[in-house]
């Protein structure tokens, strides 16, 4: 097969549509903002595939095997994942947050502040205990299908892939017509990625042009603590963790990068999930592992938002003067490890749980959120590129632990990168 050339490369398309986006936010922030359409609409292009790739790849996943009780161990080992490092993450942004103080000296006067945090008031009851089980209850079987909310999708699928297991002898025609119908819809995946650059473009431009680079200046201290906190979560704990189980962190990043520079661009972790689902299953993973830890992890273990959560909220309390002693800060912490698997599912989690998590420590006032409100759309890409690569490694984790991992193959793809590019675009 002909190599292409470099300017024919996803990854290369999308890294100049950012450059240009950028450009043309700051230079022309009027025009940059009328962009919004081309970042919102690749957005809900890919979202419209996504419920179909997670019924397919995890009903599937769940047919094939013959022992019930080993999807319930699979769960069981990625949900102990989970928590354990998405509280870790929780703990690394308040340790972070205590030693740096990146709101030290600020002196705002709580009474001053001013900007509109309501919609994430509203919202914030979503991530209690009662709107999370109405949230992950679906009006019908079949209405997830054709929705957003990831973990409805995960449920259906769930007993639908069951169901087959115990039905098997009269539902093997089911499952042959959805293993047909997975090659169609995975070269919609393909042919939906060709428009990524034009995304990436189009969401950039209009956060430049909205927000303006200068935003950024004036909180980078902020910004750059979170960027440098994650980047060391990734590369430190992520990578001692990839290390143990026989892979290197760098390798699958690159492996991921049109993945990842994608999620960049658009601020999205859902932008890049269906691609993320290919790609782990092409390198070893088993397709029920894909199918159960993906889409769980994208509700369950967000180490990046984690992370933002315990940051941002001493920040706003070292910005206004707010003592938190220790045992505050615990309570913060325990506040903060519920609301964020209670927001799971909820659109724009980050700052809603953020919101939760303020609503229950009276100490510091929600009011403080308009202090990062300007921000938070900058901060957002780096929390989503966390997630992305803590659920990546996790699946290859879980997979290694379940021993359905080929490693010969994972270590053929993470050596062998753009051949694997070359057989996905065929």
């Amino acid at each position: 097969m002909k190599t292409k050339k470099i300017y024919q490369q996803l990854y290369f398309q999308v890294i100049i549509a950012i450059i240009a986006g950028i450009l043309l936010g700051n230079f022309y922030p009027e025009l940059g903002e009328k962009m919004r359409p081309l970042g919102d609409g690749f957005i809900k292009l890919v979202k419209m595939i996504i419920a179909p790739v997670i019924f397919i790849t995890l009903t599937l996943g769940i047919a094939h095997m013959t022992d019930l009780k080993k999807v319930g161990r699979i769960a069981v080992k990625a949900m102990i994942y989970f928590f354990t490092f998405s509280t870790l993450a929780l703990i690394i942004g308040l340790i972070v947050g205590n030693v740096l103080q990146p709101g030290h000296g600020l002196h705002i006067d709580p009474a001053s502040l001013s900007g509109d945090v309501s919609q994430y008031q509203q919202k914030a009851h979503e991530s209690t205990l009662t709107g999370f089980i109405m949230n992950i209850i679906p009006e019908t079987l079949f209405s997830p299908l054709v929705g957003e909310n990831i973990l409805q999708v995960l449920l259906v699928s769930v007993l639908m892939g069951v169901a087959l297991v115990l039905t098997k002898e009269k539902s093997h025609k089911v499952t042959d017509f959805l293993q047909d119908l997975s090659a169609p819809v995975f070269k919609i995946v393909h042919m939906l990625m060709k428009a990524a650059p034009i995304g990436a473009f189009g969401a950039m431009a209009f956060t430049i042009g909205k927000y303006g680079l200068q935003s950024v200046l004036n909180l980078i201290f902020l910004v750059g603590t979170f960027y440098i906190t994650s980047a060391l979560f990734v590369v430190v704990v992520l990578g001692a963790v990839a290390w143990y189980n026989g892979f290197n962190i760098f390798k699958l990043m690159y492996y991921l990068k049109e993945e990842l520079l994608l999620v960049l661009g658009t601020s999205s972790s859902e932008s890049a999930l269906p691609g993320i689902m290919e790609k782990l299953e092409r390198a070893g993973c088993s397709r029920a592992i894909v199918g159960l830890v993906i889409p769980t992890g994208y509700s369950f273990n967000l180490d990046g938002t984690n992370i933002y959560m315990t940051l941002a909220s001493l920040f706003i309390a070292q910005a206004m003067d707010i003592h938190l002693p220790i045992e505050k800060q615990i309570i913060l912490l325990l506040v903060a490890m519920l609301s964020s698997k209670g927001a799971a599912g909820v659109t724009g989690a980050g700052f809603i749980t953020l919101a939760a998590t303020l609503a229950v420590v009276p100490e510091i006032p929600i009011a403080g959120m308009t202090l990062i409100l300007g921000i938070d759309k900058f901060m957002s890409e780096c929390r989503a590129l966390t997630n992305v690569i803590g659920n990546s490694v996790a699946t290859v984790v879980v997979a290694n632990w379940e021993k359905q991992l080929d490693k010969d193959q994972l270590r053929y793809c993470l050596d062998h990168p753009n051949e694997i590019e070359k057989k996905l675009e065929v």
